[in-house]
């Protein structure tokens, strides 16, 4: 099973842009669909971005459908969420995790979750 070590994250004005990064070990990495989600304090974990194993295949919660990309490089065993025209409302926690089933859009599909990435964007 993948170890994940989310960074990137920092203080950023609305209206501006930030990439994070899930970095990933193990030698089956490239097996495992990854998934984006974010917590903000108060509320639940939620979905924001998948790719499957390959990276051929992405899905976006309408949330941030045009603002985000998330990809991956399997050579670097690292996945990145390319975030842009951000907002106030996408101040979270970002966690990354593996699906070991497949490539889920809901939190209880995913497992070995990271310790997270605080962003914090400012208005």
């Amino acid at each position: 099973q993948p170890q994940l070590v989310e960074s990137g994250g920092r203080l950023v004005q609305a209206g501006g842009s930030l990439r994070l990064s899930c970095a990933g070990s193990g030698r089956t990495f490239s097996s495992y669909a990854i998934g984006w989600f974010r917590q903000a304090p108060g509320k639940e974990r939620e979905f924001v971005a998948a790719i499957n194993f390959s990276g051929g295949v992405t899905y976006y919660a309408d949330s941030v459908k045009g603002r985000f990309t998330i990809s991956r490089d399997n050579a670097k065993n690292t996945i990145y969420l390319q975030m842009k025209s951000l907002k106030s409302e996408d101040t979270a926690v970002y966690l990354c995790a593996a699906d070991l089933r497949g490539i889920g859009a809901k939190v209880t599909d995913y497992d070995n979750w990271g310790q997270g990435t605080q962003v914090t964007v400012s208005r």
